[in-house]
């Protein structure tokens, strides 16, 4: 499997493509922003993208949407619990002194369970709220893309409109932990860890356990 991660915009959020190494087709994950530095990361692996995820419809994990899918013609995909925040990606965008288009056009309405194929390769959908109501993880072999959900060290905000804690909690402890340890996690933010060590050295899973003590 090919993973690539790219940083974008003014919050640095990472953009994942994933490609299938013998079919080489591929998915994008958040495309935050920086359009034309994405397309070049897809054209050096020559991978054929086929869909654009989405693990939350902030605005530093979807600014650069629409200008994919007007380059590369494919079907934009998240859940519809989030689609209020890409309703109004421009008063976002003007909130914090950017510039967006209008907001893309959702293809598919992804829900907890559906399977995404690519190549050789399938990204299950786990709906995991709490950052956001139409929170998304994608485990693909692995692998698993949190978006805000789940950081190295850390967990996602909740004092946002629609967050909550206890849906994060639920979420991380039900929906993520149960993984195997070794399963890879790469966040919205910051550097990729395992569900192993997250488990064990996270300060904020620790309170989650000692608050259902």
């Amino acid at each position: 499997m090919i993973i690539e991660k790219i940083t974008v915009g003014s919050f640095s959020a990472n953009c994942y493509i994933v490609g299938c190494e013998k079919t080489k087709e591929g998915i994008i994950i958040d495309p935050g922003d920086e359009v034309e530095k994405i397309l070049e990361l897809i054209n050096k692996n020559g991978l054929d993208i086929k869909m654009i995820l989405n693990t939350h419809a902030h605005i530093d994990h979807s600014l650069g949407i629409q200008g994919l899918k007007e380059k590369l013609g494919v079907n934009f995909c998240m859940h519809k619990d989030d689609l209020s925040f890409l309703e109004h990606l421009i008063d976002q965008a003007q909130f914090f002194g950017l510039k967006a288009n209008s907001p893309p056009k959702v293809d598919r309405f992804l829900e907890d369970n559906d399977e995404i194929s690519f190549g050789e390769l399938k990204a299950r959908v786990i709906h995991t709220p709490g950052h956001t109501p139409g929170g998304l993880s994608f485990l693909i072999e692995d692998s698993i893309f949190v978006g805000d959900t789940l950081f190295s060290g850390s967990i996602g905000r909740t004092d946002l409109p629609g967050g909550s804690y206890e849906k994060l909690s639920h979420s991380i402890k039900s929906k993520l932990l149960t993984l195997k340890p070794n399963t890879k996690v790469f966040p919205g933010h910051g550097p990729p860890t395992n569900i192993e060590i997250e488990r064990k050295t996270n300060p904020f899973l620790k309170e989650f356990k000692e608050s259902n003590a």
